[in-house]
């Protein structure tokens, strides 16, 4: 499985970002994608996930309201729409693979099979 994400860049504080993930390879129909963030010196963190056969989604309470995930399942494809940013939003932003899926583990990144690459989002005061 290959993900390839991108859409970061430098925004100013106050203003919405959407990231993009897509996913190639041999899926399967059981997984789940997810999208977390690592901040210089600090653990990937969980943002956000979805499971692809039936669409749900599962979030990091903190961030729910201002982040969104999505797909696009014709493109294999998430996306997260994050609004409102603020400076401590700074990081390197990952896409990852779970095959199989639990809810338990869902947010955990030790869980994950594949990451993409990252892609920075820099948020400025």
């Amino acid at each position: 499985v290959q993900l390839q994400a991108s859409g970061g860049g430098l925004v100013q504080a106050g203003g919405s970002l959407r990231l993009s993930c897509a996913a190639s390879g041999r899926t399967g129909n059981n997984y789940a994608l997810g999208w977390f963030r690592q901040a210089p010196g600090e653990e990937r963190a969980f943002i956000a996930a979805i499971r692809w056969s039936t669409g749900s989604t599962t979030y990091e309470n903190s961030l729910k309201g201002r982040f969104t995930i999505s797909r696009e399942r014709d493109k294999n494809t998430i996306h997260l729409q994050m609004s409102s940013l603020k400076p401590d939003d700074t990081a390197v932003y990952y896409c990852g693979y779970k095959g199989g899926v639990i809810s338990s583990t869902i947010g955990s990144p030790n869980m994950y099979d594949y990451w993409g690459q990252g892609t920075q989002v820099t948020v400025s005061s």
